[in-house]
């Protein structure tokens, strides 16, 4: 069941009202209940994947409360290997078997192993991830193991955030699960205006500028220069509108219900280099990251190429949890080495700056970070988003040829983008719009804003908004790009 979806415009009310007229020690159970349903909704007999993850993990963390010394470390190994094998076979088999069998054929090796071709479960990386963080915090002693079979796998289940997540930490979420919720009307408000924003975000803004990228993308050597820039900006913005709408929508249905879910998104695209975009970017997976895998590589407390090892580390395998392909390794990898020269070039920049006085105009300095970061960002997202290494190559090595032929605004023929020239104006509007919005939250939050205005003001605003999905938004339901991992 995906969020965009009309079976979940009539699961949620269900779920939510029986839930407020429930018994608070039942509660749980029809969470996890309503949970197995809206996961079993995509292919049914993967709740088995999900129960053997879950109770791989809930053991591991009972048993590791009761030993000591070497078990202890061979339990955590045990659970880590026996998850994460779980996620190779489904996620990323194919594609180092594939990589093997080039590699064998290109030395003239015989070789016979078959492709699984299995269909990946939902946001089998997001819960995956949650539950090695809850055995890791158990081994640490940062976390009690939950005793409680069904409380624990409602927290690796539970709705709102099971399929991309934010990935939340066992010590935030868990104890909400024992918390009474009462039905307030205030927080209920609240988290639909959320959800309706999240909506906008996708069906709207991100779903339209799909409609160009994807015709741009499948065969990227029909077009010139500038489309190829055009593409990629719009792709930029379609996945932050997809992914930080659906994180809007996850947290604010969390929050009908009394939950709160870490923020996810935080204006990205204001980002003033590489670090402030990963402290902005998906901040539940970059902390993850950080704190799962570079602080376990030594963090910087090691020499410093092993320093700059770690980092490149722990971006390469950043890249790989987003997609087995080598397009993601290089997109990982590419961000490793933005990180890495920046700081290398850190204080030189400094004193360039310093002695052209260009830091004296703060606003276009400021512009100027921002601008460079976000064209940084969006070089890498090319290799996100290509089918194929040869596909990225040939965007990248184009980017600034055939300039004098335009664009070809239309939705059939040669290089079309899929796009009428008024279907093309309004997604530019929306995207100066996302961009207004983001500059307002960067000082104070649009709710309090909004909290503030006059009732009839903001049911205007509101309905407004629903009105636009409905008409602006796109009939067609397009997956969240981020169910692909």
């Amino acid at each position: 069941m995906t969020f965009n979806s009309f079976l979940f415009l009539l699961f949620f009310p269900v779920v939510v009202s029986i839930y407020f007229v429930m018994p608070h020690k039942w509660r749980w159970a029809w969470l996890l209940l309503a949970s197995c349903c809206f996961y079993m909704a995509f292919i049914p007999i993967y709740i088995l994947v999900m129960f053997l993850l879950v109770m791989i993990d809930y053991t591991a963390a009972l048993l590791i409360e009761k030993t000591q010394g070497w078990q202890r470390k061979m339990i955590v190994v045990t659970s880590i290997v026996s998850t994460c094998t779980v996620l190779f076979i489904f996620k990323y088999f194919d594609f180092f078997n594939m990589s093997a069998a080039f590699l064998a054929h290109h030395f003239g090796y015989q070789y016979s192993i078959k492709s699984l071709s299995l269909i990946l479960p939902l946001g089998l990386s997001f819960h995956t991830f949650q539950s090695l963080g809850y055995v890791i915090d158990v081994y640490r002693g940062t976390q009690k193991a939950q005793r409680h079979l069904g409380f624990y796998a409602l927290y690796v289940m539970f709705f709102p955030q099971l399929v991309a997540g934010p990935i939340e930490r066992a010590r935030h979420l868990m104890p909400q699960f024992f918390e009474k919720h009462c039905f307030d009307v205030v927080r209920v408000s609240n988290g639909l205006k959320l959800m309706l924003w999240g909506f906008f975000q996708k069906v709207v803004i991100a779903d339209r500028l799909a409609i160009l990228v994807n015709q741009v993308y499948a065969n990227p050597s029909e077009y010139n220069g500038m489309s190829l820039i055009v593409a990629t900006v719009f792709f930029a913005f379609q996945i932050y509108c997809d992914f930080s709408g659906y994180s809007d929508i996850a947290i604010g249905a969390a929050q009908v219900m009394g939950f709160q879910l870490v923020k996810n998104f935080k204006q990205p695209y204001l980002a003033i280099s590489i670090a402030d975009f990963w402290h902005r970017w998906h901040i539940s997976l970059s902390t993850w990251f950080r704190d799962y895998v570079y602080f376990s590589l030594g963090g910087n407390r090691v020499s410093r190429w092993q320093w700059r090892l770690n980092i490149l580390i722990t971006f390469i395998i950043s890249g790989l949890w987003h997609g087995a392909n080598w397009t993601f390794l290089v997109w990982g990898a590419l961000h490793g080495f933005y990180y890495l020269f920046s700081r290398a070039t850190s204080s030189t920049r400094e004193k360039f700056v310093q002695l052209t006085g260009f830091s004296r105009l703060s606003a276009g300095y400021r512009l100027l970070q921002i601008g460079v970061t976000f064209i940084l960002v969006c070089f890498a997202w090319i290799f996100f988003r290509a089918n194929h290494l040869a596909d990225a190559g040939y965007i990248v090595g184009h980017l600034f040829s055939g300039w004098g032929q335009g664009l070809n605004f239309g939705v059939s023929g040669p290089a079309a983008l899929g796009l009428t020239l008024k279907e093309f104006l309004l997604s530019v509007v929306l995207v100066i719009f996302l961009l207004w919005v983001n500059c307002v939250e960067e000082k104070d939050s649009i709710q309090l804003i909004l909290a503030q205005k006059p009732a009839f003001m903001r049911w205007a605003i509101y309905v407004g908004a629903a009105l636009l999905i409905m008409n602006w938004g796109i009939a067609v339901p397009i997956p969240f790009i981020y169910f692909q991992f």
